[in-house]
């Protein structure tokens, strides 16, 4: 578990506007990944929103109920 609380203690270095930042660098993978292989937009919406669900528990979990 020093693995975790190593990389816990380096997340709390980092402010909103890293995180923000992070997440366009998330965006911007998906975007490309979207150009690499325009078949992944073929893929039905329930798909998706299954994705979205599983990405979804954890943190919302911490936010609201932790």
């Amino acid at each position: 578990m020093a693995f975790i609380r190593y990389f816990n203690e380096r997340v709390k270095r980092l402010n909103i506007f890293d995180i923000k930042l992070i997440q366009g660098i998330g965006i911007a993978v998906a975007l490309i990944l979207v150009k690499l292989i325009p078949d992944i937009m073929s893929i039905g919406i329930g798909w998706f929103i299954a994705l979205l669900i599983v990405c979804a528990v954890r943190p919302l979990y911490v936010f609201f109920l932790k």
